[in-house]
């Protein structure tokens, strides 16, 4: 790509941003052009989706969920898209996950600890966004969700760490997310009715770098490594060494 920035203007969306350009353990960059995680592209206007198209984006990995499917139902968009829900909608789980958030001392325990719930119910899930963006086809494939933030942000560190970057630097590009998203969190703070309202957005909101680089230690505590993590979810060896390669030059 001839465009080397992280941070990309695309009309609608405020959280679109290039994995290219972050220094691995080896002393190598990751590669522009290969992946590009966003909030909902759903929301670009004609002259962000002319940009993406011209950025050299040729697929789409859309997370979003069966339900949100149904709410916003996919309609025919300028390049290819493959949908694979990050995770299902079982009310159980996300029981389990409220009370494990209100069990943590601070925020970014709560965070970590209801990602890692996530990560555990629905391996299966998270190997076939892996498998989705190694398969794509060549140009920039495009990763997003509803809001942007938590399964771009948990698909967006495993496939950084899988390049060679540091998780320390993962988790100051997860931590980006809170500052591109602001205005619209803030938006959602003004309309709120209630201070419960507003604290659960400002929950919501916050993306501290401790939840994210706790995420990958803690995976490695209990698998190994994340690559074991991913493996023992389902994730093939080929698909395996495709997803490290493709951010690498």
């Amino acid at each position: 790509m001839a465009l080397h920035r992280r941070e990309l203007a695309w009309e609608g969306c405020l959280n679109a941003r290039d994995l290219g350009g972050h220094r691995t353990k080896d002393g190598e960059e990751t590669r522009y052009g290969a992946i590009v995680r966003a909030d909902s592209v759903r929301q670009l206007t004609d002259a962000g989706w002319r940009a993406a198209v011209a950025y050299g984006a040729t697929s789409i990995v859309d997370l979003r969920t069966d339900a949100e499917l149904e709410v916003d139902p996919p309609v025919e968009l300028p390049i290819d898209v493959t949908h694979v829900s990050f995770f299902d909608d079982d009310r159980a789980i996300f029981n389990e996950v409220e009370a494990v958030s209100a069990a943590a001392p601070d925020l970014a325990t709560a965070t970590r600890d209801v990602y890692l719930v996530f990560l555990e119910r629905f391996r299966a899930n998270v190997a076939a966004a892996v498998s989705a963006v190694a398969q794509a086809p060549d140009g920039a494939v495009v990763v997003h969700c509803v809001g942007g933030k938590d399964r771009t942000g948990l698909l967006t560190a495993l496939l950084l760490h899988l390049a060679g970057v540091d998780d320390e630097q993962i988790g100051v590009d997860y931590a980006l997310s809170e500052v591109r998203l602001r205005s619209r969190h803030d938006l959602w703070l003004a309309e709120a009715g209630n201070e419960a309202e507003r604290e659960r957005i400002r929950r919501i909101a916050a993306t501290p770098a401790a939840s994210i680089v706790g995420v990958l230690h803690e995976l490695a505590r209990r698998y190994g490594s994340v690559e074991d993590y991913l493996r023992e979810s389902g994730l093939g060896a080929a698909d395996l060494e495709r997803a490290r390669a493709r951010l690498r030059a």
